[in-house]
């Protein structure tokens, strides 16, 4: 059955022309208007119906104006007319509704109806005279209010609000009536007649008298809470996915979802994890029993300080089955409690610290969320309300859900990151030395920074005694991070401190270390393919005796060098290739460093990054080592302070600062030694005169064993010349005899009844350690005693 509508049919005239002008409806109005009836007029031209001055075709979907129509009986009739063009369903040319109003209706300015209208529109309306005082409200706006119309006729709004809010909407409410310009207001308060608080959209007009000055203001608030917690929710959805997870970090990760929850969603948020297992794997919600142990992440509230929070950062508590922390992860669901509805009691009871707190604040409603990813429970993240009224709802905890989710994953990732780190970095370190050898050719320094961010990488450094008091410095880096990048370095220190043994030059040592990465490339590709294994490198050896340092260097930038009494400056060196291209050469270059020299050998960590760029960091650290005192260690500190942001550096960092030490002229004797065996037993007695000297006459017997040994075997089998030379430090007596022979010395076994070749056995049980070395002009025999055993 058809509605029925209280409608008057011919109290409009109402006519439908089609595309071609024609008259194809007529109703009762228009047959009063114009005395034609519908069969006289439809089927007719439209335009047979109008005056002289009828208009031109329209050209907009709407017209409207003044026509002048013909009536029957052939008087002209004036009438505003509305005209709507109604496209055809089919896409054809559509008609016209024409349309124009038979009756006027003037009603008295206290008309009834309209009183009706303005005291019971659904829109809350407030009249303000002029001077801002309450001078009538509707009934939506009175119940909105909450108080007695007639009471608060004559208040402000800042009187009958009592809040901030309603002092700032008074102020826009004087900028109206001054100003005589409408003004829209958002708000979101809780009135007095309201359980919670509502967002409202406040639209201010000035009313004007007859003469245009403004007498009032019109105050009409239009509730579209909704819509504004929709948009805040996905505004606060929108801000986590930004906000949350920008570090690798675990606290930072927790305190970011503690910071966009407040005020947004609560007064107070703290985030508690499960602390990780101490030796790897998950947590798993099957295994959680109460008590529950949890460590405070973060928290964050409205209060500086968090002074409602009981537990400190850090902190690690233990919470009952019935807490809300413990009840939401058993469960493992969000939990809503409210203090009127006694869900905080025996929680309460047992907490005399958090009663306390409640009670001080006014807490009156918390929302626990399990933190979970991947089938990991990872800890509860506990919103609490005691500033905003109203409890949580379903949309807040459904809100909660979703940001709390963002938040776990970040964190889930921050601690996967984290175990990965701690174990490159805990393989890292025992690749690394853990202390620096005490030499008498120099004095060493180190530090080694992991990446802030980007993980271990493969950065390194060493100081490896070598023969002759000198001493080999390395620096080195290795393209890449992780653990594989670390698992790399460590078979490189291995090769290098191999190569380093057997006393090659330091071009020579690098060519062996790039065919080993080129090997280390080929191990690491697949079908054929090569890898990416790469890596730079610094080589020096140093010679407190000739006080001469030789170096090369494979793509690693060249040390920085301070003389005494000189200026930092950097000390080139031929470049060289990075280590892993294969086939290309390495060049050394050898300088005379004085006594007291500083060297620093770092990685490209160190003085590039996006803050600054190679030059600028160069210059830093010429800056920083130009105020080196007396201690390496504090200069240590003071280039890593001085060339690293305060985050962190962005990749791995090694620094090795060395300072030379001179070996003095009279603690180095050397003979030349005639091709003659029938003399070796005048320098057996030159070196016992030597060590009287020396006051190592203790010492003198092996001593003389070894340089015969040594010296008989080179006139044996070397070639001349042949050199002796004798070099002593405070706990070590070096012996070693040099030929221009490239033949190396070996150990053998002598039989029973062979005449020789026991003397390179004799000299390795009678010292600490000896070896042979290849020079220029052949190569050394060295054999080295430890005094303190002599002594």
């Amino acid at each position: 059955m058809s509605p029925v509508y209280p409608f008057d049919d011919a109290a409009t005239a109402r006519a439908v022309v089609d595309g071609r002008g024609t008259l194809t409806g007529w109703n009762e109005g228009a047959h009063r208007l114009l005395g034609w009836s519908a069969a006289e007029v439809l089927g007719r031209p439209a335009a047979s119906l109008l005056g002289d001055d009828g208009p031109g075709r329209p050209t907009n979907d709407l017209w409207h104006g003044v026509l002048s129509l013909r009536h029957r009986d052939g008087r002209t009739v004036s009438a505003w007319v509305l005209a709507h063009h109604r496209p055809s369903p089919d896409g054809g040319r559509g008609d016209w509704l024409v349309v124009t109003p038979l009756e006027s209706d003037p009603r008295p300015a206290d008309d009834p109806l309209m009183r009706a209208a303005l005291a019971q529109a659904p829109c809350a309306t407030a009249v303000y005279d002029d001077r801002l005082r309450l001078h009538g409200v509707n009934d939506a706006m009175a119940g909105a209010i909450g108080l007695p119309r007639e009471r608060i006729r004559g208040l402000r709004i800042a009187e009958i609000g009592g809040r901030e809010r309603s002092a700032e909407l008074e102020g826009h409410m004087l900028d109206v009536l001054t100003s005589g310009r409408a003004k829209d207001v958002q708000t979101y308060l809780r009135t007095g007649g309201e359980d919670h608080a509502h967002a409202w959209l406040a639209r201010l007009a000035p009313l004007k008298d007859a003469e245009g000055r403004v007498r009032g203001v019109c105050l009409a608030a239009h509730d579209f809470t909704e819509q504004y917690l929709a948009r805040e929710r996905l505004q606060l959805v929108n801000e986590a996915s930004v906000r949350i997870g920008t570090t690798l970090d675990v606290v930072r990760t927790a305190q970011e979802l503690a910071d966009v929850c407040v005020p947004a969603l609560a007064d107070l948020v703290s985030v508690d994890l499960l602390d990780p297992p101490q030796h790897g794997g998950d947590h798993r919600q099957a295994e959680l029993t109460a008590p529950i142990s949890l460590r405070r992440a973060a928290h964050r509230s409205i209060t500086p300080g968090s002074p409602e929070a009981v537990t400190k950062p850090g902190q690690l508590d233990q919470y009952p089955a019935f807490s809300p922390q413990a009840d939401s992860l058993l469960a493992g669901r969000t939990i809503v409690a409210t203090l009127p509805s006694g869900d905080f009691e025996q929680w309460l009871a047992w907490d005399k610290a958090r009663f306390n707190r409640v009670q001080e604040f006014g807490i009156h409603s918390t929302m626990s969320v399990p933190i979970t990813a991947r089938g990991t429970t990872l800890g509860v993240a506990v919103l609490t309300r005691y500033r905003r009224p109203d409890p949580f709802t379903t949309d807040d905890a459904l809100l909660a859900e979703e940001v709390t989710a963002r938040a776990a994953v970040c964190i889930d990732n921050a601690r996967r990151f984290s175990r990965e780190r701690e174990t490159a970095l805990a393989l890292q370190r025992s690749l690394l030395p853990r202390t620096l050898p005490r030499t008498a050719a120099l004095e060493a320094a180190s530090r080694y920074l992991p990446a802030a961010r980007a993980g271990v990488g493969g950065d390194w450094f060493d100081v490896i005694p070598l023969s002759g008091m000198r001493v080999a410095m390395v620096v080195g880096d290795v393209i890449g991070h992780g653990i594989q990048a670390s698992a790399t370095m460590g078979r490189l220190r291995t090769a290098v401190r191999t190569l380093a043994d057997i006393d090659l030059a330091p071009d020579e040592l690098l060519t062996h270390l790039d065919d080993l990465v080129v090997r280390l490339s080929a191990e690491a590709g697949s079908e054929g393919s090569p890898g990416e294994v790469g890596a730079t490198c610094l080589y020096a050896v140093y010679d407190p005796v000739s006080r001469r340092c030789t170096l090369a260097r494979a793509g690693h930038p060249p040390p920085v060098m301070l003389k005494p009494g000189g200026a930092p400056r950097q000390v080139w060196l031929p470049a060289g290739p990075p280590l892993g291209l294969g086939g290309l050469p390495f060049e050394s270059t050898e300088l005379d460093l004085p006594e007291g020299t500083v060297l620093a050998l770092y990685t490209d960590g160190l003085i590039e990054s996006r803050e600054c760029d190679i030059d600028t960091g160069h210059r830093l650290l010429c800056d920083a080592l130009a105020a080196y005192a007396d201690s390496l260690d504090e200069t240590c500190d003071r280039i890593l302070h001085t060339l690293l942001p305060p985050g962190g550096a962005a990749d791995d960092v090694a620094l090795l600062l060395a300072r030379t030490q001179g070996l003095p002229a009279s603690r180095v004797t050397t003979w030349d030694i005639p091709a003659d065996p029938a003399l070796v037993a005048p320098i057996r007695k030159q070196v016992g005169e030597q060590l009287d000297v020396w006051d190592l006459s203790p010492a003198a017997f092996t001593t003389e064993l070894v340089v015969s040994e040594l010296v008989t075997n080179a006139i044996r089998y070397g070639s001349h010349p042949i050199r002796l030379r004798l070099i002593h430090d405070a706990a070590t007596l070096i012996c070693e005899v040099s030929d221009s022979s490239h033949t190396a010395p070996h150990l053998r076994r002598a039989r029973t009844f062979d005449e020789g070749g026991r003397g390179l056995l004799l000299v390795a049980q009678l010292t600490e350690r000896w070896g042979s070395r290849h020079t220029p002009d052949g190569k050394t025999i060295w054999a080295e005693l430890s005094l303190t055993d002599e002594m």
